[in-house]
């Protein structure tokens, strides 16, 4: 199976709103998601089989001035463990960069290790949580955050 990670656009829509029903206890609807089309602040990607133009996963960010906040993260359940959330992380950090981003931060269940140990892997790390942030079931988030700061040579690089 070969996946490419696109820029959110219409035809992803349905695809990202059975994810969300698949990932998420209380999913943003499709119009939700419709809407983000329209959002000048919006970077959402999505991870689509390039044979059966199926959107297998979605990222969505949202970028106010240099501030970057990822919304949902969200990869069916048949296409785990393949690497596609880490390419969506990837990919996000990268157009989040050539936006101007400082830093990229993130809400994730306490429980989600696998999550936790995937944004690990690009950087990001904890820095607070927050409680009963979940509801169904009602469970405490993670707040994790990857900063870009200046070098001595003003060149923008990732803190690890």
């Amino acid at each position: 199976m070969s996946i490419t990670i696109q820029p959110f656009a219409q035809q992803h829509v349905a695809g990202a709103a059975e994810l969300e029903r698949q990932c998420f206890a209380v999913p943003w609807t499709e119009g939700a998601l419709r809407e983000e089309l329209e959002n000048p602040n919006a970077l959402f990607l999505a991870a689509v089989d390039t044979e059966s133009g199926e959107t297998v996963g979605y990222l969505g960010c949202h970028q106010i001035l240099d501030e970057g906040y990822i919304a949902n993260v969200a990869v069916s359940f048949r296409h785990r463990r393949q690497g596609i959330g880490g390419r969506l992380v990837r990919e996000l950090i990268e157009r989040a960069k050539a936006k101007g981003a400082s830093f990229l931060t993130l809400e994730v269940r306490i429980s989600n290790e696998a999550a936790i140990a995937l944004y690990r892997r690009y950087g990001f790390r904890p820095v607070g949580t927050r409680p009963n942030f979940y509801e169904k079931p009602r469970e405490d988030a993670l707040l994790m955050t990857l900063e870009f700061v200046e070098n001595n040579t003003n060149e923008r690089t990732e803190v690890r």
